[in-house]
């Protein structure tokens, strides 16, 4: 049985995560979070994009109003992301915030702490408890000579510890390193040794290329371990790559079904259809179909193609200027190149 079978169930809003149910999509923002416009306008193309929760950060007071503004235009859970200052925590719950996300190791005294888990208590806002490498307390980076897993677990349990001293027990913990082999490391020590869901990510990941690489691989290893909850993918671009790259991530371990899966050959000297171009193409023209479970082929040449499009549910075998249609393992017909990208579009509107 996964970890994640008996981990505490966690309501977010009006999602449920932990216990055994479907690991939700998290991003965040990247506007100005005063910015109620801008930031319900990139909220909005995060759940199209298939996002199920979403972060905002809360430095300012302007930033916790704008949270009530934002929660009354959108229809995902919100999350009020919080550093340094403990009074922002609080106000973000006042103006509707479904979680906080905090690291109880900046908020400040047990004093503020207690006064946001206070505040938590009295509306049921479950708080996420964030360590992160990069600000791993001195005494564990000294006690472990460095950066360690065990560090990071241990100043993790530190701050669940806490809070449940302060009689709250409605969390969500994250663990986070931009270290792929140390943060895979790190949660296969906390989920022997903590019972709440987890929120896992590779922090800092890097840019759309290299990014996607370290978080595919790190939530890999993790969750095909059983561990993790909840997921975000951390890239230094547009946050509706992250959402992209998390559903992939999840249909290629074969934990969530839906959305298209495009697979295309690399093409070589044998190809003679612009198959880059079209495998593009079929990718981006896919995203309007989030509901469909299916495989779509796009093969370059006649060596491979015709079999690896007859096992997909419909693909495309390249010839020279032309390609030939297959459904469901039958050639259906012979379409010109520059028809090709039509042809698939009328077949998934139509898809039985």
């Amino acid at each position: 049985m996964a970890y994640r079978d008996n981990t505490k169930v966690i309501k977010i809003g009006d999602r449920v995560i932990g216990g055994g149910n479907p690991i939700l999509i998290q991003s965040m923002t990247n506007t100005r979070t005063e910015d109620v416009k801008a930031t319900v306008a990139q909220i909005h193309e995060l759940e199209a994009a298939g996002c199920d929760i979403i972060r905002c950060t809360v430095p300012t007071q302007e930033a916790a109003d704008a949270v009530k503004e934002i929660k009354k235009q959108i229809s995902i859970p919100l999350v009020a992301d919080i550093h340094f200052d403990y009074k922002m925590a609080i106000a973000a719950m006042e103006n509707g915030a479904d979680k906080i996300r905090i690291n109880p190791g900046n908020i400040g005294s047990k004093d503020r702490i207690a006064a946001v888990v206070s505040c938590a208590k009295e509306r049921n806002i479950p708080i996420r408890v964030g360590v992160n490498s990069g600000s791993l307390e001195k005494d564990l980076v000294e006690k472990y000579h460095g950066v360690t897993a065990e560090g990071l677990v241990e100043s993790a349990l530190d701050k669940i510890g806490i809070i449940e001293e302060l009689g709250y027990d409605n969390m969500v913990v994250s663990i986070k390193s931009s270290n792929v082999m140390l943060c895979a490391k790190a949660h296969e020590l906390l989920a022997e040794r903590c019972r709440y869901p987890l929120h896992v990510g590779i922090t800092e990941a890097g840019t759309l290329w290299g990014g996607n690489i370290k978080s595919s691989v790190g939530l890999g290893i993790i969750l095909n371990q059983g561990i993790g909850d909840t997921i975000r993918v951390s890239l230094s671009g547009n946050p509706v790559e992250e959402i992209k790259t998390a559903k992939a991530i999840l249909r290629t371990l074969g934990i969530r079904e839906g959305g298209i899966e495009v697979i295309s050959c690399p093409t070589c000297g044998r190809t003679k259809i612009d198959l880059i171009s079209l495998a593009n193409q079929t990718e981006t023209l896919v995203q309007n179909y989030p509901n469909l479970n299916i495989k779509v082929a796009v093969m370059g040449c006649p060596v491979n193609g015709p079999g690896e499009a007859k096992e997909a549910d419909l693909g495309i075998a390249g010839g020279i200027g032309e390609g030939l249609l297959i459904k469901k393992g039958e050639i259906i017909k012979k379409v010109k190149e520059d028809e090709l990208l039509a042809v698939l579009k009328e077949e998934l509107d139509n898809w039985k």
